[in-house]
């Protein structure tokens, strides 16, 4: 079992910067890998980043390629979303989730935290 609890979120204007921060409980989150998803209002959620359980491979979905890093520091059981060049588009609850190495599927969901950008 895995507990994800994400930080970070808030209101920024248009051009600005936020990190988001997931922590897990735990003694295997080096089993995992790990995913940001995002839901915008009236939209579906949408896997925006994700990265390998030794944080060696990351992916980016294309909306947010370059402007988005997602890094991990599994001595610290957290995953780190950082989030430049913030567009109005970018409004949206972002949710952590962690997939088990051999698995395909998210088994485990933080409670999401809301990004606004304000134009």
């Amino acid at each position: 079992q895995v507990q994800l609890v994400e930080s970070g979120g808030g209101l920024v204007h248009a051009g600005g910067s936020l990190r988001l921060s997931c922590v897990a409980s735990g003694r295997t989150f080096s089993s995992y890998a790990m995913g940001w998803f995002r839901q915008a209002p009236r939209k579906e959620r949408e896997l925006s980043s994700s990265i390998s359980s030794n944080g060696a491979r990351t992916r980016d979905a294309d909306s947010v390629k370059g402007r988005f890093t997602l890094s991990r520091d599994n001595a610290k059981n957290t995953v780190y979303l950082q989030l430049n060049s913030l567009k109005p588009e970018d409004t949206a609850v972002y949710y952590c989730a962690a997939r088990p190495i051999g698995t395909s599927d998210y088994h485990y969901w933080g409670q999401g935290t809301e990004v606004t950008v304000s134009s």
